[in-house]
């Protein structure tokens, strides 16, 4: 009995063996690993002062940003936020020419606020003015009451800011995240200049060019030529009426003659 139990267990023991070899045992397929997608390369890092100071000349205005840390707020939204940002820059000259109003005697705030005014918090490159423009007005950096109007006019960006109706001159720089463009003139705001905004010089009249002596008409010429041939025979007429004269003249003479 203790002999038929063994001999049970023992071919059991070998029955297992030979159903777990490798030969019969069932492959076991590992899964393929996903393959990790490579990161999105970072955004380009723009430094915006050295972006100013190279084009334009835009000194003036960078020099304004410098002095009311306006610059530290575009490089953060430039380069920290995935917004972007868009920047008007008025060149040297804008500045110069500002008469009237002046801006020399803006306290700091209304000059950062100013500064805050020329940026959008967006980047737009040229082709968005268009949906831009049916959108306006849009709001600045400086917020609140500080919003510009936009005009697509066949491929040509106005900017109107109320004091200020200007145009983009050219792109400094259009790639993501940043956007900088040159205008003509400073953007005055409303919010700090009021809406008391002189009318616009009428543009100076148009030079006169001198006059020169009008020439002879043909008609007048004409009629000078055709007077002289009627002055023609008026003088043969005296010609003939003094001939006829002078034999009148000789014929009396002869007849006195014949009776003396």
């Amino acid at each position: 009995m203790g002999f038929d139990m063994n001999f049970r267990v023992f071919i059991s023991a070998i029955l297992i063996l030979v159903y777990f070899t490798p030969a019969n045992a069932q492959s076991v397929v590992a899964p393929t690993p996903t393959p990790t997608p490579a990161p999105a390369p970072a955004p380009e890092y723009v430094n915006l002062t050295d972006l100013l100071s190279v084009a334009g000349p835009f000194h003036t205005f960078l020099n304004y940003l410098k002095s009311t840390k306006v610059i530290e707020t575009f490089q953060n939204q430039a380069n920290n936020t995935d917004e972007g940002i868009t920047i008007f820059v008025p060149k040297d000259e804008a500045f110069a020419s500002l008469k009237n109003p002046s801006i020399s005697n803006l306290t700091q705030d209304q000059l950062k606020s100013l500064c805050l005014f020329h940026a959008l918090p967006h980047y737009y490159k040229l082709a968005d003015f268009t949906n831009l423009s049916q959108q306006s007005p849009i709001p600045t950096f400086a917020g609140g009451q500080y919003s510009l109007n936009f005009t697509d006019n066949s491929g040509t960006v106005h900017v109107d800011s109320g004091w200020t109706k200007t145009k983009v001159i050219s792109a400094v720089r259009a790639t993501d995240p940043v956007a900088v463009y040159e205008t003509d003139k400073v953007l005055l705001p409303e919010a700090i200049f009021g809406t008391d905004i002189p009318p616009t010089p009428a543009p100076a009249p148009a030079p006169v060019p001198d006059t020169a002596p009008a020439a002879d008409s043909p008609s007048e010429k004409g009629g000078s030529e055709s007077s002289s041939p009627n002055s023609s025979p008026s003088s043969s007429h005296r010609v003939l009426n003094s001939g006829k004269l002078s034999q009148l003249t000789l014929a009396f003479a002869g007849g006195m003659l014949v009776f003396l």
